[in-house]
C-alpha cells in the first residue's frame, strides 16, 4: 500500500462567471457594470477563505468585430477583474488574466443567444 502522506493532488476548476456569478460589462467596453461588484466580491470573499488556491481569470467574446480588437477586449476584461480582486487585497502572485477573444467559442456564433453565451468570462482555479 502507498504511504499517502507523499500523495500531492492537483486540481483545475473551471466556473463560467457569466451563469453563477453575474459579471458584465457595458457595451465594447471593459468597464465593469455596477451590478457586477457585489458578485465579484462573492469570489473575494471565498478566496479569502482559501489562501492556497490560485485562480486565472478568463475573457472571451463573440466574433462580432475584428479578431484583434476582440482579443484585446477578452484581455482588458479579465484584466479588470483581476484589478478588481488585487484591490481588494487579493495577493497579486495568485491571480493572473489572459484573454482569448473569439477563439473559444462555446456555442454558435450564427444566433444573438450563441453570441450572448459567448461572451464570457470564466475562473479558472488552481491548487
Amino acid at each position: 500500500m502507498p504511504d499517502e502522506t507523499n500523495l500531492s493532488y492537483d486540481y483545475t476548476l473551471t466556473i463560467d462567471m457569466s451563469n453563477e456569478l453575474d459579471i458584465s460589462f457595458k457595451t465594447n467596453s471593459y468597464e465593469l457594470e455596477p451590478s457586477s461588484y457585489p458578485y465579484i466580491d462573492l469570489l473575494l470573499n471565498w478566496l479569502n477563505e482559501r489562501k492556497q488556491l490560485s485562480v486565472e481569470i478568463r475573457g472571451h467574446t463573440d466574433n462580432v468585430g475584428s479578431a484583434s480588437s476582440n482579443l484585446i477586449l477578452s484581455k482588458n476584461r479579465a484584466e479588470s477583474v483581476r484589478k478588481y480582486l488585487i484591490e481588494k487585497g487579493i495577493d497579486p502572485k495568485r491571480i493572473t488574466s489572459k484573454g482569448f477573444g473569439e477563439t473559444k467559442p462555446i456555442e454558435s456564433n450564427d444566433t444573438e443567444e450563441g453570441r450572448q453565451k459567448n461572451r464570457r468570462t470564466e475562473l479558472i482555479i488552481k491548487h
